[in-house]
């Protein structure tokens, strides 16, 4: 898994009280309870509902922490590369996963804050 998901995964509860959630979770059971008309069981809607719902969360998670780490990257405390840079790997096209490293400077910060 890769972190940016895992972070998202990690995340995603905290957002369940704020109003574009609630407001999002509405549309996503509109859309497929219209799909699915009314003689769909209600058991395979909810599981659909909650599918759709994570799905939605994870991709616009995936967003937020990538404006989060370019951020980062423009305060120089991350590097952004991206796999097959330094080591080649199966897959040199598209799809490719970031790959961040953290800056000397953001290491002797984060020392710091440990002790």
């Amino acid at each position: 898994m890769a972190v940016r998901d895992w972070l998202c995964s990690a995340l995603s509860p905290l957002a369940k009280r704020d109003c574009r959630r609630l407001a999002l979770i509405e549309a996503v059971r509109s859309e497929v309870t219209s799909k699915a008309g009314e003689a769909a069981d209600p058991h395979d809607l909810e599981r659909e509902i909650d599918a759709q719902l994570q799905a939605r969360i994870t991709r616009s998670g995936r967003t937020s922490v990538s404006r989060a780490v370019s951020d980062l990257v423009k305060a120089d405390l991350l590097r952004r590369h991206y796999q097959g840079y330094r080591v080649d790997h199966p897959n040199r096209g598209a799809q490719r996963e970031a790959v961040y490293t953290i800056t000397e400077e953001a290491r002797r910060i984060l020392s710091r804050e440990g002790r």
